[in-house]
Order: structure tokens, then C-alpha cells, then sequence
């Protein structure tokens, strides 16, 4: 009897941990759009995002996501007083590649706040809230245009690079999802393929919209989300999917959702939910969507310029036909 209670507490023990681990308290940052998290091989995640001044990135780490919040708030860089890399800072994502850290964001200039481009930094230390951030300039992806987002990832040995760009002949504003292969964690090799624009309504209210692409590779599939429309209550995650054996630079082997695949929910109180990264529990059994929203509608001005996009997260549960169910934005958590 003794040992079936100590079995029984001890099961009881294990699910509640387990499930203290899967509870996030959101949101987990206030003011911080567009955030990306990753994993690392420490134990640590090291999370960044866009911070509504629009002039610096910055890094925090932890073992907890739900401790983001009153992490310490390292500032890696600031922008320039002129020139290029002087204006709307945005976007940053950090990845660990060949055993260097490097830094993905987007920039543009006083003069010109939305001729912006892609650029990358670099940091050589274990740490990267220690060491030194070398500008490494930008990547260029083939032409010159309106170009922001920019993620990697690696596949079978090949890495690649996955951005947003308006292409070379476009209606104004419209924007669209492209890949290239990279030959370093500098630099493009190869053709861009286009793998997304703007085809459906829901893609193009207020403006014609596809960007923050996110990769999620799992179940034998790729998953390549993206973000759709205006930064109002209108944006919404819509989802390319591709087999992973598939010739991934190739559009005809992905396939888009006609529909939104994570959107504003009423109900929850939850507006605007987009620009998502992925990761995983500490233990990598489960993933876990990474996203900003609004908890209000209504936005007096230009909803760019409104700070109140802030950093949340919940599970992805999966389907029996192997594809992620990102069901609807949670509603903040209640405190005292």
C-alpha cells in the first residue's frame, strides 16, 4: 500500500512539474513585437524582438520562459546616428551556426525610415550577452528592394535563408515570402525562389502582406508560416507546408492554406496575432509558438507606431495527419 501512495504522489509530482512547464503566463514581455526565441545547446533560451523605439536590439536568457519578463535586458547594439543602419531597427533573430552566434535584422535610414534592408552581426563568445558584436553589413538577396525578416535554417545539410522582399515588379506595398540557399551564414548562393505573396482577402486588408516567414520542420514536413495584411487586428498567421525530402527551392512542392492558421479571437480578447518563431519545451517533446498580439482592438494613429504588441506563447498541438493545430491566441493571464 505504501508503495502504490509513494508511486501515486510521486506520478502526481512528475505531472503537475510537467505541466508547470507548459503553462506560460502571458504575456511573458510587455512592448516587444515580433520575438524570436531559440534554444540552445546550454540549456538557456535566448530570446530577442523588435522594441517599439525602433533603435537597438537586445538579448535575454533564460531557463524559464515565463521568467523573460525580469530577465536581465542586455542591449547588443544601437543604431547608427546616420546613414544606413540608422532607422527602423527591426525584426532581429539569433541563431547559433558553426559555432558562432549571428544576428539577422532589419534597418533602414534617417532620411529614408522604410528603405530598408537586411543585415546580419556576428559574436565569436559562448555568451552572446558577453563579447564583442561585429557588424558584418548586409546580405544581399539578388536585387535591391524593400526587404526585411530575413530567418535561417538548416535541412539535409543545407542551410538556408527565408526573408521578405517587395519584388522587382510589384503593386506598391505588396510584399512576398522568397528562399535561397546560403553558402555562408553571410551570404546567398543561387537564385531566390518565390514561395508566397499576397493571393487571398485575408491577405491583403489595409495592405497586400505576406511576411515574418518561421520554419518548423516536423512530422516529415516543413512548416513555413507567415504573417498576412495590416499590423492591426487584421494580421494573421497563414502556413506553407512542403515534404521534407522535397526540393524545397522549387515552389511547386509547397502547398499555402487558404485560410488563416492563427488569427484574432474575440473571445480571448486577442487582436493581431502574428510574427511568430518556434521552439521547444527544455526537453524537446513539445513545441511551442512564439508570437505578439494586442489585447485591444481599436488603435488611435498608425497601428506601426502603437507599443502595445507584446511577446506570448502557448503549445502546438499536432493532428492526426501530422500538421500543426495552433488554435487560437490564448487570453492573458488574470494577476492580482
Amino acid at each position: 500500500m505504501m508503495n502504490r501512495l509513494a508511486c501515486a504522489l510521486a506520478c502526481a509530482l512528475l505531472l503537475t512539474n510537467a505541466s508547470a512547464a507548459t503553462e506560460f503566463h502571458n504575456p511573458l514581455v510587455l512592448q516587444r513585437a515580433d520575438p524570436q526565441v531559440m534554444l540552445h545547446s546550454d540549456g538557456y533560451y535566448y530570446y530577442t524582438a523588435t522594441v517599439p523605439e525602433y533603435d537597438r536590439i537586445e538579448l535575454r536568457r533564460v531557463k524559464d520562459l515565463n521568467d523573460l519578463g525580469k530577465a536581465e535586458v542586455k542591449t547588443i547594439w544601437r543604431k547608427h546616428a546616420s546613414g544606413i543602419m540608422s532607422a527602423s531597427i527591426w525584426a532581429p533573430e539569433i541563431h547559433y551556426i558553426d559555432g558562432k552566434w549571428y544576428l539577422y535584422y532589419t534597418a533602414g535610414r534617417a532620411d529614408a525610415p522604410f528603405d530598408i534592408r537586411l543585415y546580419v552581426l556576428e559574436n565569436a563568445a559562448a555568451n552572446p550577452l558577453e563579447g564583442a558584436w561585429v557588424e558584418r553589413g548586409q546580405i544581399k538577396t539578388g536585387w535591391e528592394s524593400f526587404s526585411l525578416d530575413a530567418t535561417t535554417f538548416a535541412l539535409h545539410g543545407q542551410r538556408y535563408l527565408v526573408w521578405t522582399q517587395r519584388p522587382q515588379v510589384s503593386e506598391k506595398h505588396l510584399t512576398a515570402i522568397y528562399m535561397a540557399k546560403m553558402d555562408t551564414p553571410l551570404s546567398t548562393s543561387g537564385p531566390a525562389t518565390l514561395l508566397t505573396q499576397p493571393d487571398y482577402a485575408w491577405e491583403r486588408i489595409g495592405f497586400p502582406v505576406n511576411e515574418a516567414p518561421a520554419v518548423l520542420v516536423s512530422h516529415g514536413r516543413v512548416f513555413l508560416t507567415y504573417s498576412a495584411s495590416a499590423t492591426d487586428a487584421n494580421y494573421a498567421l497563414g502556413m506553407l507546408s512542403a515534404k521534407d525530402d522535397a526540393n524545397l527551392l522549387d515552389a511547386k512542392s509547397w502547398t499555402k492554406s487558404p485560410v488563416p492558421v492563427f488569427a484574432t479571437s474575440d473571445k480571448n480578447g486577442q487582436y493581431g496575432p502574428g510574427h511568430n518563431s518556434f521552439t521547444t519545451t527544455p526537453d524537446g517533446k513539445q513545441d511551442i509558438l512564439v508570437y505578439h498580439a494586442r489585447n485591444y482592438r481599436d488603435i488611435v494613429g498608425n497601428s506601426l507606431h502603437d507599443p502595445n504588441r507584446h511577446t506570448r506563447a502557448q503549445l502546438i498541438q499536432w493532428r492526426a495527419d501530422g500538421t500543426p493545430d495552433f488554435g487560437a491566441p490564448v487570453a492573458d493571464e488574470q494577476r492580482q
